[in-house]
């Protein structure tokens, strides 16, 4: 049994689950939200449809180069430092986006926003998971992953009215006061910098190697199947390459990439939530389409049936959580990974003339799937690694995010251009459309399949195996 907290301690965490919460909150709500704005940007700064992709790329790019490496600097020098520090630069850099007046200042301060989004997110899951004992782990990490999924599900409806009625800059005015109270939370109530390997050094030709990998990786593969995507795709497993060499031997790396071959479960994880992210991302971008040219829905009534997925997956997110405090890990979460299959062989066989409440079933049974594998296994990846580098595997867990959306999307782009080339979707081709469709649910449920085996493979986390406490 874990010994009982101290009232300073209770204190602690719950400024640390505050603002951890609002937190995991504010970026899916700011990137689903956004997504709704784009078209009022476009029009606002004469922004073509390739500049509008980069309002979203340049944030992406950033956000996955830089996790890592922020997670580690804040292993070594303070995570609360690296989490006070990127807040401010998250808010500053809204304020930007809100009074730039052209297309490149809108970028250049996704960019920015994106190394902020980085340094947060690379060390507020490691701060929550270093204040609570184990056997509380799965129930925070579950209302963690419930305020992602609150933020995905309320942004484009809540970004919707914000956008139509005080317009988009407005959207990320909003960043502003909800940053002030996350500073005022963390700077007062969170004591301690939670640093938990300050002997260490940092090792910054690692981190310059590795940012323009991933970035080069997770863009090129964007572009497939073009050359360009190809040549940058083999730069950047080039980079990754070098990358590896350099971190195997260096004394003390951004990331010692002996933890991939060494802690079986730590690996396996962390690749089941990268085939997880890859294999679901796009499910909601082809509904969407789907909806809105087969069904013909209005955008709103496709937003009311798509949202029906990430609420389900905010109701049950607590409920896996705390399941997989009792029940093992990689059993809670291979079973989400096989409700996700299931959905997903189910959407193969939508159509033409599919009625609405079986899509909606299979939204809800994607929704199920997704609850009971994301916060478990968040759970074993933070379970299987010890304190000191807490902030890199928090940061492993961001990327891997990041990088299975970017695969997730580059299937979908790649199966289009064979499809249907640059056709637009209209009523001259919806049959072709709902054919490519099927075609990337098909690979999405293969990838999902692999993943299982690899849920399965993982073993035991570490936690999990001993009797537990901080």
């Amino acid at each position: 049994m874990s010994p009982r907290p101290s009232p300073d301690s209770r204190s602690v965490q719950r400024a640390v689950f505050f603002v951890a919460t609002l937190s995991s909150f504010l970026g899916p709500f700011m990137g689903s939200s956004v997504n709704v704005a784009l078209p009022s940007m476009g029009r606002d700064l004469a922004m073509t449809a390739i500049l509008l992709g980069w309002v979203n790329m340049a944030y992406l790019l950033a956000g996955a180069a830089f996790a890592i490496p922020f997670g580690r600097l804040g292993d070594i020098y303070g995570r609360k430092k690296i989490f006070v520090a990127g807040v401010a630069v998250f808010s500053l850099a809204s304020v930007s986006v809100a009074t730039a007046g052209t297309a490149v200042a809108v970028i250049l301060s996704r960019v920015v926003q994106g190394f902020g989004a980085a340094m947060i997110f690379s060390t507020g899951m490691a701060i929550l998971i270093s204040v609570f004992p184990a056997n509380q782990r799965g129930r925070v990490l579950g209302i963690n992953v419930a305020a992602v999924y609150l933020g995905l599900s309320s942004g484009p409806f809540v970004g919707g009215i914000i956008t139509q009625h005080l317009g988009w800059r407005f959207l990320f005015w909003l960043n502003l006061p909800i940053g002030l109270v996350l500073l005022l939370v963390a700077l007062i109530m969170m004591k301690g910098d939670f640093a938990e390997d300050q002997e260490a050094r940092f090792d910054f030709v690692g981190a310059l190697l590795m940012g323009p990998a991933l970035v080069a990786t997770m863009y090129g593969f964007s572009q497939l199947p073009s050359a360009r995507g190809f040549g940058l795709v083999g730069v950047g497993v080039a980079l990754l390459a070098g990358f590896a060499l350099h971190e195997l031997r260096t004394p003390e790396p951004v990331i010692d990439v002996r933890l991939f071959r060494q802690n079986t479960v730590f690996a396996l994880s962390s690749l089941a939530a990268l085939i997880n992210y890859a294999a679901t991302f796009a499910v909601a971008f082809l509904l969407s389409l789907y909806l809105q040219k087969v069904r013909h829905l209005s955008p709103q009534e496709a937003g009311l049936v798509l949202v029906s997925q990430p609420i389900v997956q905010a109701v049950l997110s607590p409920l896996a959580g705390r399941l997989s405090d009792r029940v093992e890990s990689r059993i809670v979460a291979t079973v989400g990974m096989g409700v996700v299959l299931v959905g997903l062989i189910l959407l193969n066989f939508v159509g033409l003339d599919t009625s609405l409440p079986y899509v909606l079933g299979c939204l809800g049974l994607l929704g199920v799937g997704f609850a009971l594998f994301s916060s478990p296994n968040t759970n074993a990846i933070m379970g299987s690694v010890e304190r000191p580098i807490y902030g890199v595997a928090s940061a492993v867990v961001s990327t891997m995010r990041q990088v299975g959306m970017t695969v997730s999307m580059g299937i979908v782009m790649m199966v289009f251009a064979a499809h249907l080339g640059q056709a637009e979707i209209s009523s001259r081709n919806l049959g072709a459309f709902v054919a490519t469709m099927r075609t990337v649910f098909t690979v999405c449920a293969v990838l999902c399949f692999a993943g299982i085996f690899a849920s399965l493979a993982r073993g035991k986390a570490r936690d999990e195996a001993t009797s537990g406490g901080m």
